[in-house]
């Protein structure tokens, strides 16, 4: 098995809105992701799940806990350049490719902020580079000189992928990339990143709730729920034999395209809404909504164990 490049460990991340309040958007999770695989992470909104990768990106700070990146811990103090050159290996796809590209910067500007920060190319070599990356993604260079409102979502998209690869990076977060896109659109933005991943050997964190696209891009899977990892396992072990009944109930809501199975398929259907990150239950999270909820899921938290081989849960049935 490839080395782990990105160890999580105990990350928490609060955010205070108000003297006696308290949202723990991140409480307390530990994973890790191996070199050039795409490790797929799902769950409802307000999960957490967005607050996670932008703690690894370095957008967030992290309450407490550790992230290391390729030997280097991110949560420590680092000199200048072992930070500037994390920053460049380190890269995000953000989920609305409207809002995180300036519209008053020309296409090959906004490819092209990356390439100058890091002095990778100046002159006819960085014009280069900005043609070759919009090629990559299946534009064309001409595209340089256009604004973004000129483009369409998908498109956007596509430019905003070629910024996080113009300065090579060796780990992409893609933060519900194509979420805001047709869905006639996403397959196609799917593919490249898929495309891309072989071409330029790249590891990626895939989040998105869309659980279908996730089974086809992602090696392995992690689930969410208020701030806690539920289960963890490959993309075939996952969708086959869900552990946790939070995964299970997920699944049952996932569109089968084929009639005759979702016929057979026993649709759980979860009562009430989820808890507040602010004030969550006591023991399991997910006791309020669990159908198999009992005395000691109110009272423990469940431990987060290996329950088979390289499948995780945290739940007290196993």
């Amino acid at each position: 098995m490839p080395e782990e490049i990105l160890q999580v460990e105990n990350i928490k991340k609060y955010f205070q809105i108000s003297s006696d309040q308290t949202v723990k958007s991140v409480d307390g999770i530990s994973f890790s992701i191996h070199s050039g695989e795409t490790f797929g992470l799902v769950g409802e909104s307000g999960s957490g799940k967005s607050t996670l990768g932008k703690m690894i990106v370095g957008l967030y700070a992290p309450t407490s806990g550790t992230i290391r990146f390729d030997g280097y811990e991110l949560t420590s103090d680092l000199d200048r350049s072992t930070r500037r050159k994390l920053n460049r290996e380190v890269q995000m796809i953000f989920q609305d490719p409207h809002a995180s590209l300036n519209p008053r910067m020309r296409v090959g500007d906004i490819i092209a902020e990356g390439i100058d920060a890091y002095r990778l190319a100046k002159g006819k070599e960085r014009q280069e580079m900005v043609y070759s990356l919009l090629e990559k993604v299946g534009l064309h260079p001409e595209h340089a000189q256009r604004f973004p409102h000129e483009f369409s979502g998908g498109q956007r998209q596509r430019i905003g992928i070629a910024r996080a690869l113009a300065v090579k990076p060796k780990f992409i977060v893609a933060d519900e990339p194509i979420s805001a896109l047709d869905v006639s659109i996403q397959a196609q933005v799917v593919n490249l990143l898929d495309d891309l991943k072989q071409e330029e050997n790249l590891t990626y964190l895939f989040i998105a709730h869309d659980l279908g696209m996730v089974k086809h891009v992602s090696d392995r899977i992690g689930v969410m729920y208020i701030g806690k990892m539920m289960e963890i396992a490959t993309s075939s072990d996952l969708f086959e034999e869900p552990l946790h009944p939070y995964t299970q109930a997920l699944l049952s809501a996932n569109p089968v395209p084929n009639p005759r199975l979702a016929r057979k398929r026993e649709r759980i259907v979860l009562s009430g809404d989820p808890p507040s990150p602010v004030s969550p239950p006591s023991g399991c999270r997910f006791r309020t909504r669990c159908p198999y909820a009992t005395n000691i899921c109110k009272e423990e938290e469940p431990a987060w164990k290996e329950v088979r081989t390289n499948h995780w849960t945290a739940c007290h049935l196993y």
